[in-house]
């Protein structure tokens, strides 16, 4: 009888055993997959998140590879150029052009650089070589002149907004060795507008 009991014992202690390994087999398999479940979702968030990130990485070194290929192709100052300010006065509706040496600010910048150094004009030829701005005051141009014959000798007077003659320049050009047709000038006066104009007569008398 008692060894019956032991058989009985030995055959629970067994069973026991079995339900206990499948128990704790079933709990490390249930285990494993939720660490696997998990470990999937993060890679799925992780390449979501890499997609975007390279996207974004992406489109960004477009834009920057857009902009240096627009920069390049951009005609730069060059520092040999002439730059050209045409001032209209409306209230004389004339219109004097100064020639000056490109600024070594601007020097082998572009456009937009041109633009922010001269707010107030407008550019009328945009070009590495030469650039012309224009720009309309309200006033007089103040180079107003008439050359007459003073002495024997053409003299240049500054007419100002009251039409008052003062002497702006005297010449050494001799009167007397001009044809006849500009001794008549002359002596009538002759009218000029801007120093460029008036450089150009002195030029062509002397």
């Amino acid at each position: 009888m008692k060894k019956s009991w032991i058989i009985i014992l030995a055959i629970a202690v067994i069973i026991i055993g079995i339900i206990s390994g499948i128990a704790i087999s079933q709990k490390n398999k249930k285990e494993i997959e939720e660490k696997n479940i998990i470990k999937n979702e993060i890679n799925e968030v992780s390449e979501i998140v890499t997609d975007e990130c390279t996207e974004e990485w992406e489109y960004l070194q477009e834009q920057a590879r857009l902009e240096l290929e627009a920069n390049s192709s951009e005609e730069k100052i060059s520092p040999n150029c002439l730059l050209i300010l045409k001032r209209y006065y409306s209230e004389c509706e004339h219109t004097i052009n100064e020639y000056i040496s490109i600024p070594l600010s601007l020097v082998n910048k572009g456009q937009k650089d041109l633009e922010e150094e001269y707010k107030n004009w407008n550019i009328e030829k945009y070009s590495s070589t030469e650039i012309v701005l224009y720009r309309e005051f309200e006033s007089t141009c103040g180079q107003h002149f008439v050359l007459r014959n003073d002495e024997g000798k053409i003299t240049v007077f500054l007419i100002n907004e009251n039409q008052e003659e003062t002497v702006y320049l005297k010449t050494e050009i001799a009167v007397d060795y001009l044809t006849e047709t500009d001794k008549i000038e002359i002596e009538k006066g002759i009218r000029v507008n801007g120093t460029e104009e008036l450089n150009q007569i002195i030029e062509d008398f002397e």
